[in-house]
């Protein structure tokens, strides 16, 4: 594998001319084998606080009663589900990039799978603490699951969406942390060989005896494959369950066939980027240019553009059918959504998620650094307005003029999301202090093949075609860490 030369046509995923296996080691573990630099502390100390806010808000709830949140004798739902929602989107763009791309051999997942996989766990962790605390007595959590006789003639409730979210987020949870921690484990390793004293003990506890021998990297090849197998229909089934705790009641603006796909292709927009909200800072801050390219920082933002637009005409298709369907009712629901009193939300979110990410089709926006970071958190804040249009302003217009009501977050209700944030943040960060934020063994698997230097090699070796070369050596220009001169010097 590491004797293949790619073809010169293909932008390289490793840039620079001096790296070594050795130095892809160092570059990686800089973080965590060294002291946290300044901007690690400002992130995490604000992070904390945040987090601090989400403790003293969910419990203020378990104290008071979910009536302490802004609900309504017609919103039922609010801002509460709307951050389960959104938490669950968050975390499918790390499933897919961890299994599909994988099943799919596309090695330009290599470089961004952990952190993507990082963030699947912490997003899926938020959106659990949502499900417990809208339980009302969230010491009887374990009744959601299906218990045994001793208890009684007490079962699951299987018509509630609380039980299907709970099944969901467990699989889900359970898969991600298994596929991630798997694929950690050599590099654990790596840090165990390298460390002393405790935490060499630490590290050697959590490597479960990897020794790397051939017969080892043969059997974590073929159960990484198998739980690549196992994930790639949670990408699918996961956010299609979630959909149905609307698509499945008879509320106008929610019962619709379009949810589940709908539902899926929204996911992947904000889990795609969430991850560009993420590495960018991290590439930037902790040095890893040359491993977190152009080339991987371009091909998400296309993701971005083909979930975008398909989210854009799935909100397009739900007006033609309200009105297709001949049903005032539907009709209403929609209209109500754009015009209605919450038309501002409305906007919001078809600016967000809509009109933005075709920005993207430009290329000097696509390559640029800050465009994309400013884009990816916009189509975050649009993904959030998604889900309280969906939720709130199917609700506060009921069959009823009587029951027609607003709906006003409490400061519990900001708290919990807001804090939700610094909990997600917390956890991010505590993960590149203590665990490498790219997958050394796997980055390492391309610095014969597809890195720029083994390209560089190809091109002295002067037996390609020198069109090639030319159309190779000005797609480098976009790259922020490739030394045009050197190119210039042959």
């Amino acid at each position: 594998m590491s004797g293949h030369n790619e073809s010169i046509l293909r932008e390289p995923l490793i840039t620079g001319n001096d790296i070594t296996y050795s130095k892809i080691t160092n570059d990686i573990l800089m973080p965590v084998e060294n002291k946290p630099n300044r901007a690690w502390w400002i992130g995490f100390i604000v992070s904390l606080m945040g987090a601090t806010l989400w403790l003293v808000a969910v419990s203020y709830t378990f104290w008071n009663g979910i009536g302490s949140w802004g609900l309504n004798k017609s919103v039922g739902w609010a801002w509460d589900i709307t951050g389960f929602v959104w938490w669950v989107g968050i975390g499918h763009a790390g499933t897919l990039i961890s299994a599909v791309l994988l099943l799919f051999r596309q090695n330009w997942r290599n470089s961004i799978n952990r952190s993507a996989e990082a963030m699947t766990i912490f997003a899926v962790i938020c959106a659990a603490t949502y499900v417990v605390s809208h339980m009302g007595r969230p010491w009887l959590a374990y009744w959601v699951l299906p218990l045994p006789n001793q208890f009684g003639s007490l079962w699951v409730n299987f018509n509630s969406p609380l039980v299907w979210d709970m099944f969901a987020i467990s699989t889900y949870f359970s898969v991600s942390l298994l596929f991630w921690y798997t694929g950690l484990l050599p590099d654990i390793a790596t840090i165990r060989d390298r460390a002393t004293g405790v935490r060499r003990r630490i590290y050697s506890i959590f490597s479960f005896g990897w020794s790397g021998n051939v017969k080892t990297w043969q059997r974590f090849e073929a159960v990484s494959l198998i739980l690549a197998g196992i994930s790639t229909p949670l990408v699918l089934s996961v956010h299609t369950i979630v959909s149905m705790d609307f698509a499945t009641s008879v509320i106008p603006g929610w019962h619709t066939t379009i949810f589940p796909p709908y539902f899926v292709a929204g996911a992947i927009f904000s889990g795609f980027a969430m991850v560009l909200t993420l590495l960018l800072v991290a590439r930037k801050v902790l040095g890893l240019e040359n491993y977190i390219t152009m080339f991987h920082i371009e091909s998400m933002n296309k993701i971005i553009i083909l979930t975008g637009s398909i989210v854009g005409v799935a909100y397009l298709t739900e007006f033609f059918i309200a009105w297709y369907s001949g049903s005032e009712y539907e009709a209403y629901a929609f209209v109500n959504r754009s015009t209605g009193p919450y038309w501002w939300a409305y906007w919001m979110m078809m600016t967000c998620n809509v009109i933005s990410p075709q920005l993207l089709w430009f290329k000097k926006i696509r390559l640029s650094i800050p465009a994309t970071w400013i884009l990816s958190i916009v189509v975050n804040i649009g993904m959030w307005f998604e889900r309280f249009v969906i939720i709130v302003t199917s609700l506060h217009r009921d069959y009823l003029p009587s029951s027609w009501v607003m709906f006003s977050p409490t400061w519990v209700d900001v708290s919990v999301f807001v804090g939700s944030i610094g909990v997600f943040f917390t956890l991010f960060l505590l993960f590149l202090r203590v665990l490498p934020s790219i997958a050394i063994a796997e980055v390492k698997l391309l610095l014969k093949s597809a890195s720029e230097q083994a390209k560089m090699e190809q091109i002295k070796d002067g037996h390609l075609n020198k069109v090639y070369v030319d159309e190779y050596v000005e797609s480098l220009e976009k790259f922020d860490s490739v030394k045009q001169e050197e190119y210039a010097k042959i």
